[in-house]
């Protein structure tokens, strides 16, 4: 997937009020910045860290401009999370995401309850599953860790899940790593404990977790591989 243009490269100034962030340009000017990230962004919100930015067509916008990526650690970022559910839906179709067979249709944004909607219905190799994708943006010592701070939303989805699994029909979540260095994944217990304790719990009862990297840089964002989920370590020991 490609970045938009216009873009920009930059230098983050600071993130503030979750949604937006100064950035100042190559030119030394400084231009204030949506930042469609929902999340804390440990680990890729670091004064001075290398950015790039890209500008809206949409001529309505208060911000026209919007962070897409952060450089931190020699390591690209992708933080706009608006692009998550587009990154996975091309892995799926371009069969890199191949863990339900061919895919024959994908539907968006699918109620499954009166106050609640899944990302993703697809329909592959003569089943159906629903899916729930997340966008992951912290690594610690090669590990990718999701979630960056409390997400009672999150967990609502996990639960939506595992009462669909448990009713028979198939379900995941994938993480999706925008982010190149890390090796496997686990959920950030020491963060948001009773979302690791809930991923943990319906798993076990036949909530697939999967998790996939990204290839972050300048030009574009594209998922390339499907990394290990907490192969090693257990809950414990988090």
């Amino acid at each position: 997937m490609q970045i938009p243009e216009p873009k920009q490269q930059g230098y983050l100034v600071k993130r503030y009020q979750r949604f937006l962030a100064d950035i100042r340009l190559l030119d030394h000017t400084t231009v204030t910045v949506h930042c469609p990230n929902s999340g804390a962004m440990k680990g890729c919100s670091t004064p001075g860290s290398e950015v790039v930015i890209s500008r809206s067509p949409n001529p309505k916008r208060k911000y026209p401009w919007t962070l897409e990526m952060v450089r931190e650690n020699n390591c690209w970022i992708g933080v706009n999370t608006s692009l998550t559910n587009k990154l996975v839906r091309e892995g799926l179709e371009s069969g890199i995401i191949d863990d339900f067979g061919p895919i024959d249709t994908i539907q968006a944004e699918v109620k499954v309850a009166d106050k609640s909607r899944l990302d993703f219905l697809v329909h592959a190799g003569g089943s159906k599953w629903y899916i729930e994708v997340k966008n992951c943006s912290l690594v610690e010592n090669g590990v990718a860790l999701f979630p960056d701070a409390v997400t009672s939303r999150g967990t609502r989805h996990l639960r939506e899940l595992e009462r669909l699994r448990l009713e028979g029909v198939d379900t995941a979540v994938i993480f999706c790593v925008q982010r190149a260095d890390a090796a496997r994944f686990m959920p950030a217990r020491s963060i948001d404990p009773e979302y690791a304790d809930t991923l943990y719990r319906v798993h076990d009862n036949g909530v697939r977790a999967l998790a996939y990297l990204a290839d972050v840089s300048p030009d574009g964002v594209t998922i390339v591989r499907k990394i290990p989920v907490f192969d090693t370590a257990q809950p414990s020991e988090q």
